[in-house]
């Protein structure tokens, strides 16, 4: 084969690192958003947070005489780009809450933004506008005391309290410490006693091993009988037949040992000792050919069962770990300049991070041009300058998306799910001249607080049913009136999928009965089978 040459014209497309970092920024939830900016202000020395308290009075001598070190210290700190004085001849920080911290002295924050708001930098701009987020930067030696005041209690802590007044010896002491350092969030000990033992590496002496294995024993039932009651079970078995126990106890106690609840309490251990999945399933019939006991019996077994706690550590769950905060807030507005009718749509200032580049290392780099490492540090700077204005392009697309949503589910917001029309990705895609992806990376993990509620903004999008007037139905509102329809049923007889299905034919819905079901698991609705009373 004779190699020849030939001409070819093609088209490509190549993202810059500025449009990498603008599409990676925009699909980051919120709390993503806020470790990346943690991480940045870590690496890149050029990018500040801006406080709330800026002002612009007398620059200190002090900090003149810091700026000028900075200055003088520029081709020092050129001589190691990629670590940024991290080896340099004068090392410089800039800390979490925004304080500067020199060789020759340290600064405090207000001061260094004092200097910097009393200095023209051409680079004042980028960043300026973007709105303040809470002061939730600041050390946790700085919290004030009332911010601290509500600490949030863990179960472990109220087990530890418990043992405290527990005369035990130094060996059973730390067993029990080590069990309930060892308890997951639900109050559970997911690991035997011997794999506990084990970890401690004394499985080869057998002495030592047996006696650890002891106290670990004795820890354990110390353990489970603490509050809440069903602490340190193994399994939702052992959990719910301690709280038996517990109750079975007490009444023996109360009312003698020949008291007539007591028979219930005997049944429900036997069933609690049967298959589990025979009881999630209500199998009556099943349980009664195990146990032995009467139909009226095991159903009064299966009601007192239902009544206890399957996990005990739910009450000391930290809920505001799983808390969800909003980008968007939606609320009812008669501004007529409002950019939908009837609604003020805001992006919310706590989750926006309030940016600037770092004025003092700014002017001392522009004043040292042509020197070594000059190039370098421009690139730092030019990523900060970058990252400044990605963020509020993020905020910008968020918010102008969010508009085109409310514009479109208005009647969502004023009369509720019921009245969700069907939307997707391609409607909000065209009016905003954006590509499907980019308003799916907007959508997913952004939250809204509405007057309906907090929601995903991908909660507003859904594929839509036909109708007999040739419409179609959200499966948004499809799925509240199947809840609405579930609320109302009889406990004694609940309504099937294919009853439902039915009901919603007789509104004018087509929808078949695996879609009732598959809307009803998705609602984490059971089965008319598990809904019925007993």
């Amino acid at each position: 084969m004779m190699p020849t040459l030939s001409l070819r014209v093609s088209q490509n497309l190549t993202l810059t690192p500025q449009l990498q970092q603008s599409i990676r920024l925009l699909q980051l939830s919120t709390q993503e958003l806020q470790q990346e900016v943690e991480q940045m202000l870590d690496e890149n020395p050029f990018l500040e947070r801006e406080s709330d308290d800026d002002s612009t009075p007398d620059v200190p001598e002090e900090l003149v005489a810091a700026a000028d070190a900075v200055e003088n210290t520029t081709e020092s700190i050129a001589a190691n780009a990629e670590g940024i004085a991290a080896d340099a001849d004068f090392d410089f920080n800039v800390g979490g809450d925004g304080s500067l911290d020199f060789a020759a002295g340290k600064e405090t924050g207000s001061d260094a933004e004092a200097a910097s708001g009393d200095s023209a930098s051409d680079w004042e701009e980028w960043g300026g506008d973007l709105p303040a987020r809470s002061a939730s930067t600041e050390d946790e030696d700085d919290t004030p005391a009332s911010d601290r005041s509500a600490i949030h209690t863990t179960l472990q802590d109220v087990l530890h309290r418990q043992a405290l007044s527990l005369r035990l010896a130094p060996e059973d002491c730390a067993a029990l410490y080590f069990l309930i350092e060892s308890l997951n969030d639900d109050g559970y000990l997911e690991d035997t006693l011997a794999e506990l033992a084990q970890s401690f590496g004394d499985a080869a002496d057998p002495d030592a091993y047996d006696a650890l294995l002891h106290h670990l024993t004795m820890a354990l039932r110390l353990l489970q009988s603490m509050e809440p009651v069903g602490v340190g079970a193994r399994n939702l078995s052992e959990c719910l037949a301690l709280q038996i126990k517990a109750q079975q106890r007490f009444v023996a106690e109360e009312e003698g040992a020949n008291a007539p609840e007591l028979e219930v309490y005997a049944t429900a251990m036997l069933v609690c000792q049967e298959s589990l999945d025979l009881l999630a399933r209500r199998d009556v019939r099943k349980l009664m050919q195990l146990t032995g006991r009467s139909e009226a019996a095991v159903r009064e077994a299966l009601g007192l069962i239902a009544k206890l706690e399957p996990r005990p550590g739910r009450p000391f769950a930290d809920v505001d770990r799983n808390a969800i905060t909003p980008d968007i807030i939606v609320r009812a507005s008669s501004d007529p300049k409002a950019a939908v009718a009837g609604f003020s749509v805001q992006l919310n200032p706590e989750v926006m991070p309030r940016l600037r580049v770092q004025d003092i290392y700014a002017n001392a780099l522009r004043g040292h041009k042509g020197s070594e490492g000059h190039g370098a540090l421009q690139q730092r700077l030019q990523e900060a300058r970058w990252f400044i204005k990605n963020i509020q392009q993020r905020f910008d697309t968020i918010l102008r998306v969010s508009q085109a949503i409310v514009e479109r589910q208005r009647n969502f917001f004023v009369h509720g799910e019921l009245a969700m029309r069907p939307m997707v990705l391609r409607e909000i895609a065209d009016e905003l001249g954006l590509h499907e992806s980019t308003i799916s990376r907007v959508t997913t993990a952004k939250y809204m607080s509405t007057p309906q509620g907090t929601v995903e903004l991908k909660y507003f999008f859904g594929s839509g049913l036909g109708t007999e007037t040739g419409g179609s139905a959200s499966s948004t509102a499809v799925k509240a009136l199947i809840k609405q329809l579930l609320e109302g049923e009889s406990p004694k007889k609940p309504l099937s999928d294919a009853k439902i299905a039915d009901l919603l034919q007789e509104q004018g819905i087509e929808c078949a009965r695996r879609t009732v079901a598959k809307y009803r698991e998705a609602m984490r609705i059971p089965p008319a089978s598990l809904r019925k009373a007993l």
